[in-house]
């Protein structure tokens, strides 16, 4: 069955009433709002059929949790590239009765990963296993995480699970943007699986074909049944062990069965009046914001202007410093000791630009990190709202495209190549060009050190911005530029999102910018000293914000499929 799907790109603001938002899920016929103004509740995700189905969750009387559970669900069916089963990820939220909470569940090394794993013979790294194949496959918590959650949820999981099931079992049609990927990585699928699987076909995906997932409906209705014991325990658990045995993989029965997904303390802190609400390790993303944050807090960013080459040189050069800092101290907390108070003070950051020159290029030659006492960007992020107070945010991911290429046979879902994300060796870059030191070496049962970045802004104490973005090692810069965009340049909630980004992560030592970059800002970076390299996109951020009249003005971004609804 082929039908014909025409994205529509609602550019333009969209008041949204109960009328206006959808009563039920078309998974045959759908369109892409890129922004919709809100009353009672809002949903922003990658997927349009993943953002409908959060926004059910609300009408129907869930809170922002629930609609967060639902939306991850819907998008392990219709966004198979980084929406996931397989992988991991992490959950800030801010509750109506004022409780922050963040929820880690990160993929673990499973028990038989060793520190040298991917190291030859001769001590060199193959980063070819870390990144394709059974072995990159860390120990998965994405449903262990969406249970964690469902205590601050209202509905039955039974409820949230449902249109994940019947997207599966009935099917969707796909955008073109999702028939480029499947056939891009046709090889790698024909190359890495030991079993049959709905993402390879004879001949090449088109926008309008129709992905049925009869085996991954299985698997979502043993978790609707048997609940976090139906995958990680029964058919599904061995149904993934069967996989790691066919494929030379690590994962046992015992490292499922062990995973828990464990609730952090949050990230908190004061920007300007601002109470900023972000994950802590293992996401490098918390501190690196708020270094970054921090370092540029005495300077007047606004009065320079946005896109102002002095306001993008000092981000620049924050960055770099906050990036060196993450390739020396950052790890598994659980593992490591890290100095996050001393990272994060206000002596350190202050001290951290006193080389600062606002004149000329800094140089990761001499910027290293600074002196303490003893992540394809197929990421995928959510953000949600309701009318009673709750906003969530959530970033999930299989790390690259369609994670480690595997379909966990008979079971219809992708494993993540997360163990990329440790320092393979160090010095040596992962797929995102990080580097890495023995803070994030390999260790059984430890978790990788991760960008992911989702952050909460509170005004006053009640939600005012939800945001985050994928971009493996772009998140961190991505979204401390889009709350710049905010809280000092006061763009419009559409130009927040859609205006072209920049980054620089330490090493290697180059501004990266997206192609539509003002010309002359570059021209400006590259008579300071800097390399600038026009690349690809960076980042899919995905926001909320509350505007004057106390309504949720939601923005998808236009550099993917990504959907807002609300009513």
């Amino acid at each position: 069955m082929r039908l014909l799907l025409l994205p529509l790109l609602l550019l333009s603001v969209a008041a949204c009433t109960s009328a206006q938002s959808p009563t039920k899920i078309d998974p045959y016929h759908y369109s892409i709002q890129k922004q919709v103004v809100a009353a009672h509740g809002a949903v922003v995700s990658a997927h349009p059929l993943a953002s409908q189905a959060g926004a059910l969750i609300l009408q129907q009387g869930g809170n922002a949790v629930d609609a967060a559970i639902a939306t991850q669900l819907a998008l392990a069916v219709v966004y198979p590239a980084a929406g996931n089963l397989g992988g991991g990820g992490f959950l800030v939220a801010h509750l109506s009765n004022g409780k922050n909470v963040t929820i880690d569940y990160r993929e673990k090394a499973p028990a038989k990963a060793q520190r040298d794993m991917y190291l030859d013979a001769s001590g060199a790294a193959n980063t070819q296993l870390s990144q394709d194949g059974h072995l990159a496959a860390g120990v998965p918590g994405s449903v262990a995480g969406l249970f964690a959650s469902l205590r601050y949820a209202k509905l039955p999981m039974t409820k949230l699970i449902a249109p994940a099931i019947m997207l599966a079992e009935k099917g969707f049609v796909i955008t073109a943007l999702e028939a480029r990927k499947l056939n891009k990585y046709a090889a790698d699928f024909r190359k890495l699986n030991t079993r049959p699987n709905t993402f390879e076909k004879d001949t090449p995906w088109q926008a309008g074909d129709t992905l049925v997932q009869h085996d991954l409906a299985q698997t979502l209705k043993r978790i609707r049944d048997k609940g976090q014991a139906g995958f990680y325990e029964g058919p599904t658990a061995k149904l993934i062990t069967d996989e790691m045995q066919r494929g030379h993989g690590l994962i046992t029965l015992a490292d499922l069965k062990a995973y828990k997904a464990r609730e952090r303390t949050p990230m908190v802190f004061n920007y300007k009046g601002y109470t900023i609400l972000t994950m802590p390790l293992p996401s490098s993303g918390g501190v690196g914001l708020q270094q970054m944050m921090g370092m540029v807090e005495n300077y007047p960013l606004a009065a320079w202007g946005f896109h102002s080459p002095q306001a993008v040189q000092l981000m620049i050069e924050v960055e770099r410093r906050a990036y060196a800092d993450r390739a020396q101290f950052l790890g598994d907390p659980d593992f490591v000791k890290v100095p996050v108070q001393q990272l994060t003070s206000k002596k350190y950051l202050q001290e951290r630009m006193k080389d600062y020159d606002p004149h000329k290029a800094g140089s990761s030659e001499i910027v290293k990190a600074g002196n303490v006492a003893a992540e394809s960007m197929e990421t995928t992020h959510l953000s949600v709202m309701d009318d009673q107070g709750n906003a969530v945010a959530v970033t999930t991911t299989l790390n690259g495209n369609y994670g480690s290429k595997v379909v966990t046979g008979g079971a219809g879902f992708f494993l993540n190549n997360e163990m990329d994300d440790f320092s393979v060796k160090p010095g040596v870059p992962n797929m995102y060009g990080l580097l890495g030191t023995e803070a994030n070496a390999i260790a059984p049962g430890k978790r990788m050190l991760s960008a992911m970045t989702p952050t909460i802004v509170l005004k006053n104490n009640k939600p005012y911005v939800v945001t985050g973005t994928p971009g493996g090692s772009t998140i961190i810069t991505s979204v401390f530029q889009t709350l710049m965009n905010i809280l000092e340049f006061n763009l419009p909630a559409d130009r927040v999102v859609f205006e072209s980004k920049f980054h620089h992560q330490w090493l290697p030592d180059q501004v990266d910018v997206e192609p539509d970059f003002p010309a002359d800002v570059v021209s400006s970076l590259e008579q300071m000293g800097y390399k600038v390299v026009r690349g690809d996109v960076i980042g899919r951020t995905e926001l909320i914000r509350v505007n004057e009249k106390g309504l949720l003005e939601a923005v998808g971004d236009k550099r993917g499929d990504d959907s807002a609804e609300g009513y």
